[in-house]
């Protein structure tokens, strides 16, 4: 028998959502000048809703970015004091952003779980329901030790209803 909240709910993908993310590599090291940054753009369609005082952002993923078989949710503060960045399906994570604050997150990857400090240095959200809009946040990734920095990574998000 089959009960119906474990069911999940098809993905409504009615939105456009435009991902650009850059990634400045190990800041504690230096590096040649093609090492030092990395830029990813993805667009895919997905769905955006406000509930308590959030925003989220959903999209399945694809193997372009290697998290085929997942759900990624962008749960962002409407006041831009908190982003949740959270993945479900073969894969879970989740990073919880805040500016000015490091929270030690939990990672799935291929080869095991890991444990990463993630410190947030900047939330700006421009999104409103339901035309959309632009958010752009950054954080600091350590290796569970803020002394051991990984990278910094900036993400902008468009969301854009289709018309």
């Amino acid at each position: 028998m089959i009960r119906k909240n474990n069911v999940s709910k098809p993905l409504k993908e009615d939105y456009i959502i435009r991902i650009k993310s850059r990634i400045e590599q190990r800041l504690d090291e230096p590096a040649a000048e093609e090492e030092k940054e990395e830029f990813v753009e993805l667009m895919t369609r997905g769905s955006f809703t406000k509930k308590n005082g959030s925003y989220y952002i959903s999209y399945k993923e694809t193997q372009t970015i290697g998290f085929e078989g997942c759900t990624t949710t962008i749960k962002i503060a409407e006041d831009g004091s908190r982003v949740a960045l959270l993945r479900f399906g073969k894969v879970n994570t989740q990073l919880v952003i805040q500016r000015d604050y490091r929270n030690i997150c939990y990672y799935e990857t291929e080869v095991g779980p890991i444990t990463l400090g993630v410190t947030g240095d900047g939330i700006a959200c421009d999104l409103s329901e339901p035309a959309g809009g632009t958010a752009k946040f950054s954080y600091l990734l350590d290796a569970d030790d803020p002394t051991a920095l990984i990278n910094r990574t900036t993400l902008e998000i468009q969301v854009e209803k289709v018309k």
